[in-house]
């Protein structure tokens, strides 16, 4: 049986035979030695987004560490509120931090624990997600909003629905009226002036069949 360790964009942890793509962990371990999840759902306010290989390290999965989770892409681990990973990510964590920094006309690069102190807020509302009213026009790709019919990812002119295994549907971005969008303020801007997030595959797949439909 799979471990209750994928994280969808509400930020919920689920089981499935889908594999993820990504990996990360929220700051710490809250699962039993039965390998279930106690009532927490995270440890800390770092809430990390990795790779899935990093120098040959092997993992016990729910072991005596921390509670490793997993994701379909990284537009997913964003909308739930998780960021880079400073260490097996360096790259696109300091990327990340650059842009946050010039979002937020700061004078220097923030440090990790600033942004999940922001992050903490904006993705909780007590234990439930937070959702954020935003105007559709002025989302940018890579956000994540809840529609009927479930989680739906902003591509271009499309939104792909979320699924665990991959992107489904496809419907035509609307114009025009506000969503409620589950990635959080601070990352909606990082993404707004220029960090490129990993998609999964499928969302390629649907983008070119958009394309070829000349939509």
């Amino acid at each position: 049986m799979p471990l209750q360790n994928r994280v969808d964009p509400f930020a919920e942890l689920f089981a499935s035979q889908a594999r993820g793509t990504m990996f990360g962990n929220r700051g710490g371990r809250f699962h039993t030695d039965a390998r279930t999840l106690t009532k927490r759902r995270h440890v800390s306010r770092a809430w990390i987004c990795c790779v899935l290989e990093f120098k040959d390290r092997g993992r016990d999965v729910w072991g005596r560490s921390y509670t490793e989770l997993f994701f379909l892409d990284e537009v997913t681990a964003l909308a739930s509120g998780h960021r880079p990973c400073f260490e097996c990510r360096r790259k696109d964590a300091v990327r990340f931090a650059e842009l946050w920094g010039n979002a937020g006309k700061l004078k220097s690069r923030p440090r990790a624990g600033a942004m999940d102190e922001v992050l903490h807020r904006e993705r909780l509302d007590g234990r439930a997600k937070r959702r954020h009213r935003r105007a559709i026009d002025q989302l940018p790709d890579g956000a994540v909003i809840a529609m009927k019919g479930g989680a739906f990812a902003v591509r271009g002119r499309a939104l792909l629905q979320w699924t665990p295994s991959g992107y489904a549907e496809r419907k035509r971005r609307p114009r025009g009226g506000t969503v409620e969008v589950l990635t959080p303020p601070a990352i909606l801007e990082v993404l707004a002036i220029g960090y490129q997030p990993r998609w999964h595959t499928s969302a390629e797949r649907r983008v070119d069949h958009l394309t070829a439909k000349g939509a």
